[in-house]
């Protein structure tokens, strides 16, 4: 028994003793640093060296575990930068790193160049790891239907880029050095910025191919707007930039409402190439004279109307002359925009679960409709007037439904795919002929109410299309 309790007492202080040198080992450890081999500079393609922080690392001088490395952006940081929606917060990796312990350091730095330093990145250098992740900082988006003469809005102001600002590291503005207003360009690709979602046009100088480069689009081009005026194309435009308003060749146009209170104003400037060819101050306006977009002075001044008003006074063109100023009348308006509501439903191809009911409204994605340029202008009006029936047949007779296969599937008992299409409602007459319900369904409407378009469902055997619509116009 003693010999037993002597060899308890002899193996709890080597345990003791153990547990002793432990510590010690531990917090010599503590005091030890990882070392770094030598730079090196990465030569892969630049524009696949793109990253983004994944927020799990911080940034430091040198690779983190290196003694006097010092935080440049902490790991909070580094995790707002991974969930910014600002391309300037991606990063360049351009060198590397690797400590003893086999950890790889990426030497990065921000596209607006605010962080600069080493992070984490895991422990190969064929692949980023770690602290950042590869990064595609542009997507691919759609050419334009239309690829040729744009011109820039502003040469001073709308420049090219080498790439979208900030999506490549240094992205800098193209020299426009010899370019004009009056040079066309052509579209020869599209991208929108991952980040932001903001779309750009690659295009280039048709009179001087050295010249080209990365342009903000706005929306893109539109082939549903026929004014090219009204395109949202960002830096770029179907016209070519006016010149500069003087009083020997503008006409300030103020548009004001009944209590004569100014809400809004624009400025035609005449073209000397394309409009009067020598004007002074005091000169009668040209009836036929154009801007540098081809506009007379009367079309210029129904096209720059603000936004929710129409003209109440005629505008006598020959009474402008240049240096002065037309006052034109307005008064509020309003737009009604159409709602297809089912009042009808076909299902003679068969039943299925959580169909189309009666009364209601088709989805925006389930139906695509076009209404002719005669319709749309149709459903603007003083505000709080009735529409009438002689706009009505107009709006009635330029609504059309193109395509209407819906988008959505439904399925009987039995798992077969079903889906809707859709048909403007008709009746037929006591001579037989075939018409729409739309002026009826609609006769108190009001300037500003929603109209309705009574559609009849049916039924069709088969899984659904992708149809999609964006009408400004459908409610």
């Amino acid at each position: 028994m003693q010999s037993s309790l002597k060899k308890s007492l002899y193996l709890g202080l080597a345990a003791l003793s153990f547990a002793s040198v432990a510590a010690v080992s531990t917090t010599a450890s503590a005091k030890s640093y990882a070392t770094a081999g030598a730079y090196t500079t990465l030569t892969a393609d630049a524009t696949k060296r793109n990253v983004q922080a994944t927020g799990t690392n911080a940034l430091y001088t040198k690779p983190g575990t290196v003694k006097g490395a010092k935080v440049v952006a902490s790991k909070a940081t580094m995790a707002t930068l991974a969930s910014s929606k600002k391309s300037a917060n991606y990063f360049r990796a351009y060198g590397v790193k690797t400590t003893n312990r086999g950890s790889v350091y990426y030497r990065v730095v921000t596209m607006d160049g605010k962080y600069r330093g080493y992070v984490y990145g895991g422990k190969s250098a064929d692949a980023f790891a770690g602290g950042v992740k590869a990064a595609e900082t542009t997507t691919k988006a759609t050419t334009p239907v239309r690829t040729t003469g744009y011109y820039l809005k502003d040469t001073s102001k709308n420049t090219l880029w080498t790439a979208p600002r900030f999506t490549q590291y240094k992205a800098s503005k193209v020299n426009l050095y010899g370019a004009t207003k009056n040079d066309p360009f052509t579209v020869d690709s599209a991208v929108t910025k991952t980040q932001e979602g903001s779309l750009y046009y690659h295009v280039t100088d048709s009179k001087d191919s050295s010249i080209s480069g990365w342009v903000f689009a706005g929306k893109g081009y539109d082939t549903t707007i026929t004014d090219p005026a009204k395109q949202d194309l960002g830096g770029l435009s179907l016209n070519v930039a006016s010149d500069a308003a003087t009083n020997d060749n503008s006409v300030k146009v103020v548009y004001r409402d009944a209590s004569n209170k100014q809400v809004a104003t624009s400025t035609w400037v005449n073209s000397p190439k394309t409009g009067d060819a020598a004007t002074k101050a005091g000169d009668t306006v040209n009836t036929a004279a154009v801007n540098a977009a081809g506009v007379t002075f009367a079309n210029f001044v129904t096209n720059s109307l603000p936004s929710g008003y129409k003209v109440t006074t005629a505008t006598t063109p020959n009474a402008a002359q240049y240096g002065n100023t037309v006052y034109v009348d307005v008064t509020a308006a309003a737009s009604s925009k159409i709602s297809f509501v089912v009042d009808k439903v076909n299902t003679d191809a068969g039943t299925v679960a959580n169909g189309v009911k009666l009364g209601s409204t088709v989805a925006k994605s389930e139906i695509s409709a076009t209404l002719a340029e005669t319709g749309i202008k149709a459903l603007t009006g003083d505000k709080g007037t009735q529409i009438g029936e002689t706009n009505l047949a107009t709006i009635d007779s330029a609504l059309s439904i193109t395509k209407a296969e819906g988008t959505t599937n439904y399925y009987d008992a039995k798992g077969a795919a079903y889906h809707y299409t859709y048909a403007l409602t008709t009746t037929t007459s006591s001579t037989g002929t075939p018409s729409s319900t739309f002026a009826t369904d609609n006769r108190l409407a009001n300037y500003g109410d929603t109209l309705k378009a009574s559609v009849t469902a049916t039924l069709v055997a088969g899984p659904a299309s992708t149809n999609t619509s964006d009408s400004s116009w459908i409610a």
